[in-house]
């Protein structure tokens, strides 16, 4: 993801997220930490043509990274995109050298939960009210050692 993508992902995510959008600020600042050789971030986005369909990011810190989005559009849900995605940003996760990836996950947003625990995510615990406005929780998730997820797995298949 660069800077010029920006506006495309936010049209994007307020679509699929319309209670606790991002801020064109927040997607700034991680992309402001994602570029050089002291990156702690990693964000990607999905075109279908000249069409952002897809986004995520990953941050680092140490030897934990967490998996901040992964938004897919619901034209492209059932397609694999949020499978490759998250498969990005475990390669990311490798290459920063972490142990461990954390994720926040709406408790109703079922379908992200499935995802998560083909590659190996398991709940540890709950964040009460996490999302707001909505006070939704949030579903707490772990992976250790994200390279033996992504072994095998390619971005293009």
């Amino acid at each position: 993801m660069r800077w010029w993508d920006i506006d495309p992902v936010l049209e994007l995510e307020r679509e699929l997220f319309p209670e606790d959008a991002w801020s064109r600020g927040m997607f700034w600042s991680e992309l402001a930490h994602s570029r050089g050789a002291d990156a702690t971030r990693r964000y990607v986005v999905a075109q279908n043509g000249e069409r952002i369909v897809g986004y995520a990011g990953l941050a680092s810190s140490g030897d934990q990274a967490d998996v901040q989005t992964i938004a897919v559009a619901r034209d492209q849900w059932g397609t694999g995109l949020g499978s490759r995605l998250l498969t990005e940003l475990l390669r990311a996760a490798t290459a920063f050298e972490c142990a461990e990836v954390m994720l926040e996950c709406r408790v109703d947003n079922v379908r992200a939960q499935k995802l998560y625990e083909r590659f190996g995510f398991e709940p540890i615990g709950f964040r009460r009210g996490y999302y707001q406005p909505g006070n939704v929780d949030a579903l707490v998730m772990r992976l250790t050692d994200p390279s033996t997820s992504v072994q095998g797995t390619d971005i293009n298949g």
